[in-house]
Formats: structure tokens, C-alpha cells, sequence
């Protein structure tokens, strides 16, 4: 029993002091009629209707946000496609100059050795000629000196032994002889 007492108490402790309250309700029961009422003028005024349609517009904003970054993201993967393209393009075009460029070398190399080889056959062959007229010549000024020298003597010897008319007479032949030699 003395529990029983005590439950009594504690409950009795806590009850309002007045009994009930006005209208029969007592605190609990007049905040929920006070948010009942707040709920009911907001159905009345339509604020979620409002609320729905401040979503629907973020909602479309954010849908509209998300179609561009779409967009954008097509637009960049064409434009990366363009430039992969470009590049590999660029790539084969500078391949074929290098391949160009190294044909033209060793085409400029062989040429360069073949003009150098038939320079220096011209200019042994210049050279051989010039050795042939050079001995040519040499050849010329020995017999011209032995002539000379041989007419010397002749004359010396001839002008010794036979008289002038003997020697105009030898000394017009042997100038015959010798014209008739060199020509």
C-alpha cells in the first residue's frame, strides 16, 4: 500500500494546478489544436503548393544546369575527337616530311659523289693534257735546240770545207729539209 500512496502522489505532484484546463483541454491537447490550425491555414494559403513549385523550379533549373553540362561535355569529347584526329594527322604529315627530307639527303649524297667522282675524272683528264701539251712542248724546244745545234755545226763545218756558193746552196736545201720535217 505504501507504494501504491506513493504513485499517487508523484501524479498528483505533477497534475496542473488549476485541474483542467479551459475548454477541457490541457496543454497537450492545445498545441496540437494550435498546429492543427497553423496546418490547416497552411493547406488554406497553399504554401506547399508554393513549396512544390519553388521545387519544381529549382528542379528545373538544376535539369537545365545538367542538360548544358551535357552539352558542354558532347561538345568537348567532338572537340577531343578534332584534336586526336588533328594530331594523328600532324603525326603522319611530319613523318612523311622526315621520310621526305631523309630521300632528298641521300638522293643530294649520291648526287654530291657522283658530280665529285666526274670532277675529279675531268680534272685528272685536264690534267693529263695539260702534262701531254707541257711534254709536247719540251719535246718541241729539245728538237728545236738540236736542230739549232745541228745547224750550227753544219754551218761550221760546211762554212770550213766548201765555198760560199757551195754553202748557199747546202744551207737552202737543209732549210727545205727541215721545213719539209716540221710540217
Amino acid at each position: 500500500m505504501a507504494e501504491t500512496q506513493h504513485a499517487t502522489t508523484t501524479a498528483a505532484e505533477h497534475a496542473p494546478a488549476g485541474g483542467d484546463s479551459a475548454l477541457g483541454l490541457d496543454a497537450t491537447g492545445w498545441v496540437a489544436v494550435v498546429m492543427l490550425t497553423v496546418i490547416g491555414i497552411m493547406l488554406w494559403k497553399r504554401v506547399p503548393a508554393v513549396i512544390g513549385g519553388m521545387l519544381d523550379s529549382q528542379i528545373a533549373a538544376i535539369r537545365a544546369t545538367l542538360d548544358d553540362a551535357a552539352a558542354l561535355r558532347t561538345e568537348a569529347e567532338t572537340l577531343k575527337a578534332r584534336m586526336e584526329a588533328r594530331l594523328s594527322a600532324s603525326d603522319a604529315e611530319a613523318k612523311a616530311i622526315v621520310d621526305a627530307a631523309k630521300a632528298e639527303a641521300a638522293m643530294l649524297v649520291a648526287k654530291a659523289e657522283t658530280d665529285s667522282a666526274a670532277l675529279i675524272v675531268r680534272r685528272r683528264a685536264a690534267a693529263e693534257a695539260k702534262i701531254a701539251v707541257a711534254e709536247r712542248a719540251a719535246i718541241a724546244k729539245v728538237r728545236g735546240a738540236v736542230v739549232s745545234a745541228a745547224v750550227d755545226a753544219a754551218r761550221t763545218v760546211i762554212v770550213g770545207q766548201t765555198g760560199a756558193a757551195e754553202q748557199a746552196r747546202l744551207a737552202d736545201q737543209a732549210i727545205a729539209d727541215l721545213d719539209a720535217r716540221l710540217n
